[in-house]
This record gives structure tokens, C-alpha cells and sequence, in this order.
């Protein structure tokens, strides 16, 4: 398995940071609208 995410990074290493990049930023968005709520 560890062989398989090597060979995948390598393959799509131009597109691995704006990819985490974009993770990130919906995990932002998820936790910043489950605490919205709060706030109203």
C-alpha cells in the first residue's frame, strides 16, 4: 500500500498541493458552517 501512494504522489505531484490545498479549505467551509448556528 505504502508502494501505491508513492507512485501515485509521484505521478500527480503537480496537482498534490492545490488538491490539499482544497481539502483544507472544504474542512474550513464544514466547520465553519456547523458553527454558524451558533452564532444566531
Amino acid at each position: 500500500m505504502a508502494r501505491q501512494i508513492k507512485l501515485t504522489l509521484a505521478r500527480n505531484a503537480d496537482t498534490f498541493i492545490p488538491d490539499m490545498i482544497g481539502a483544507a479549505s472544504l474542512m474550513v467551509m464544514l466547520v465553519g458552517a456547523l458553527h454558524l448556528p451558533m452564532f444566531f
